[in-house]
């Protein structure tokens, strides 16, 4: 078993060809027509730490420093000389730059291309964009593994729920950034140079050197560039082809094919990419992966996709209420949270997904989607073959989850924190439930751990009325203690069906705004003309992560149809 040491630098070792690429004279050429040349004299700045939309910059001639500060000192991160190219992900996000560049040799020359024009490239260039992409995405990798590379610094007491809620935000965005610990002794060393007191904490180290005390997450996504201006301060409204109002599979989905097909738009998200689907730690029956891959590593790369293309994202903004402007060009228009313009947008599509009801159990979120599923397929049911399965429930869908899962599981044990199925399940369902041979409803149950390494292995459960425990062997966790959809802010004009899940299609066909329309609703357009709602928030979808991204495509392409009769008309 390599050491971490032996397991660094064989990684390092790997992705060097990767990271740094030997561009060909043709794709040197193909970049040249792109930008325009500069001099840089030794120790003049190209940018600093926390610009943002920098140019991307190619060194011609000479050689560069690229170095973060920290508390005084200079880490040097990198000499790069003639034919390498600075930056890492953020040339293609337009967040924050994580390291600041200067000249080193007497006089160099550099190639500088403005930020909006390489990603353009990106999109249009296959012969630049794969080594270039590729260099960019695995730089923040090496970056995010360098234990000498800080990042922005969250110093905070290691029980502090302000400070995890930090971390987590930072970390879903993948923005690279280390926590410190305030007790340790270099947290106390650095809350003394920074004068920051016990009251101060949680703290943001910017990358100036600045502390943030308390900062909120929107003072950290402006530091880290994940909260875009998508106006100007004298401008009142923004116009968009697409709006997108979250950025779980279905809103990533829906802006690479919408972005890619040319569509100005832009993404809201309130907290960070990925939704649901980004909090599983390996999905292993996604389309595609033989070996799984990480919720977050599947939405991060979807949304680098949607970047390449010319989606714009800002988070976190939460999207405050939905109006209409029949007459106008762009008629749906949205009020954003801390955004003094209106977004208006010809077509929009709800993508807010669901806030499926966790478990309260110890370890339960290191198991989302390796152990704990919020719903019983065939594919989930396989995983409990032979074994013991669990479903935690007492409505009607737990119970259906149990009856399937039981043809192909050893055993079910139907966890019920009440004392019994007929105060929520349907009678015919409860005595089938009952009466199944392999189930066993275990009353006043409730599951305290969830206990595995990579899956999850078993759970602890305890009877709430005689405190006993007991600890059971099982591969699957079916959560069934319901949902509810994200459309508070959405105006009572969106039906939904009786659990607040937004109807859509042929449901829709009867509604009064349909009634003046000289067209059908498209299968995932809602009760109001030019609007669509896809994945979790839309009633009768399939609650996984592929349904979701196909029902991403599809609203597309329904926006598509709607725009063309709309010109039409």
């Amino acid at each position: 078993m390599p050491t971490t040491e032996e397991a660094d630098e064989r990684f390092y070792r790997d992705t060097e060809s990767i990271a740094f690429p030997a561009l060909s004279d043709e794709q040197l050429a193909t970049l040249e027509s792109l930008g325009t040349r500069r001099k840089v004299n030794r120790g003049e700045i190209i940018y600093r730490a926390g610009q943002r939309d920098v140019p991307f910059h190619l060194v011609v001639s000479g050689e560069l420093e690229v170095f973060e500060s920290r508390d005084g000192e200079e880490q040097i991160l990198g000499v790069p000389g003639p034919r390498d190219f600075l930056g890492d992900i953020a040339m293609l996000t337009g967040t924050a730059v994580i390291a600041t560049v200067r000249g080193k040799a007497e006089e160099s020359e550099v190639l500088q291309i403005p930020a909006a024009r390489l990603r353009r490239a990106l999109a249009e260039i296959p012969s630049v964009s794969e080594p270039i992409l590729s260099a960019l995405i695995m730089r923040r990798k090496r970056l995010q593994r360098d234990r000498e590379f800080t990042g922005l610094r969250i110093l905070a007491d290691r029980e502090s729920r302000e400070g995890h809620l930090l971390n987590d935000f930072l970390a879903k965005n993948h923005y690279p950034h280390r926590v410190i610990d305030a007790g340790s002794e270099q947290g106390r060393t650095l809350a003394q140079r920074m004068n920051l007191a016990s009251r101060d904490l949680p703290a943001l180290i910017t990358p100036s050197g600045m502390p943030l005390r308390h900062p909120s997450l929107r003072e950290v996504a402006r530091v880290a560039g994940l909260l875009r201006p998508l106006a100007s301060e004298d401008e009142d409204e923004i116009l968009s082809d697409l709006a997108i109002v979250g950025a779980g599979p279905a809103g990533l989905a829906a802006a690479v094919y919408a972005a890619s097909e040319g569509l100005n738009t832009v993404v809201l998200e309130s907290y960070a990419p990925g939704g649901q689907a980004g909090a599983s730690s390996l999905i292993e029956n996604f389309f595609g992966f033989p070996t799984g891959i990480s919720g977050g590593d599947l939405t991060y790369r979807a949304q680098l996709q949607a970047f390449r293309f010319g989606a714009k994202f800002t988070t976190p903004s939460q999207a405050l209420s939905l109006g209409y402007s029949p007459d106008a060009e762009h008629p749906h228009f949205l009020h954003i949270e801390g955004c003094n313009a209106v977004l208006r947008a010809k077509a929009v599509i709800i993508a807010t997904g669901a806030d499926y009801r966790r478990l309260d159990a110890e370890g339960r979120e290191e198991f989302e989607g390796s152990g704990v599923y919020y719903a019983a397929t065939p594919l989930e049911a396989q995983l409990c073959g032979g074994s013991i399965a669990i479903v935690a429930g007492a409505g009607n869908s737990a119970g259906q989850a149990a009856m399937f899962v039981s043809e192909g599981a050893r055993k079910v044990l139907l966890i019920v924190r009440g004392d019994s199925l007929t105060k929520s399940m349907s009678s015919y369902l409860s005595h089938r439930v009952e009466t199944k041979e392999n189930i066993e409803i275990l009353y006043q149950t409730e599951i305290r751990r969830m206990i595995g390494r990579k899956k999850l292995e078993s759970v602890e459960l305890e009877n709430t009325g005689t405190a006993a425990r007991r600890t059971v062997q099982t591969p699957a966790v079916f959560s069934m203690i319901g949902a509810l959809p994200c459309i508070g802010w959405l105006p009572a004009e969106i039906e939904r069906d009786d659990k607040g899940f937004i109807l859509t299609g042929a449901r829709v066909a009867r509604s009064s705004a349909w009634q003046k329309m000289n067209r059908a609703p498209g299968p995932m357009e809602t009760s109001r003309p030019g609007v669509f709602a896809a994945g979790d928030v839309r009633s009768g979808s399939v609650k996984r992560c592929a349904a979701a991204v196909g029902e991403g495509g599809m609203a597309v392409a329904n926006v598509h149809r709607a725009l063309a009769e709309y010109r039409t008309r």
